[in-house]
């Protein structure tokens, strides 16, 4: 009987934390593509944190794959993806030996992808589109600037901390770290380093 009440619990727990973190970052996206023009941004802590308005049309760090069929591989990868997370979580969940820790990283990345999956399967079909000169307006289902799958991933976090120094071979005069991203993206990274650092030994 303890079992069963201590898996109702991790399961409770859980689907808490997706759905609590997809909430947040969906809020998050909905507010910047709503009221931001497309490259707008603001300092937040000088000009070490901006909040950036940008849309990441492919993979990580913007990369395209092939136009519009890359696109749509891209789509259906994630929700491939996204079926087997649900599937791993549920099965660490079950596991006798599984650490709270393992479950809620893997909670955090499951987030993180549904999160992004949500621009790109819904933002094309509600959203017009976002210019350098005009804020996305909300439109009638279906009518927005892309169909099913084919919507832009909302990015707003932006740290460029410091440049290299020029005399730096290869890398001097660049940027620390360039990447825009947005909590979706956070989640899944803080949860890899988290397993990577904590639980590595868990995986072996």
């Amino acid at each position: 009987m303890k079992t069963n009440n201590n898996a109702k619990i991790k399961s409770w727990v859980v689907w808490a934390i997706v759905v609590g973190l997809i909430v947040v970052d969906q809020i998050v996206k909905l507010s910047v593509k709503s009221t931001m023009t497309l490259g707008e941004s603001h300092n937040v802590l000088g000009s070490w944190f901006r909040w950036c308005f940008i849309e990441n049309e492919g993979a990580a760090w913007g990369m395209k794959l092939g136009g519009d069929y890359g696109k749509l591989f891209l789509s259906l990868f994630r929700l491939v993806a996204i079926g087997a997370l649900v599937w791993f979580v549920g099965h660490l969940r079950k596991k006798e030996d599984t650490p709270r820790g393992v479950i809620v990283a893997f909670a955090m990345i499951l987030a993180g992808a549904i999160g992004n999956m949500v621009d790109s399967a819904f933002y094309g079909l509600i959203f017009s589109e976002s210019t350098f000169t005009s804020v996305a307006q909300f439109v009638p289902f279906g009518e927005g600037y892309a169909p099913f799958l084919y919507g832009k991933v909302v990015d707003m976090l932006y740290f460029p901390l410091f440049y290299w120094p020029e005399w730096m071979p290869l890398i001097g005069g660049n940027l620390f770290f360039s990447p825009v991203f947005n909590f979706a993206d956070s989640y899944i990274c803080i949860a890899v380093f988290y397993l990577i650092i904590f639980h590595w030994k868990y995986f072996k």
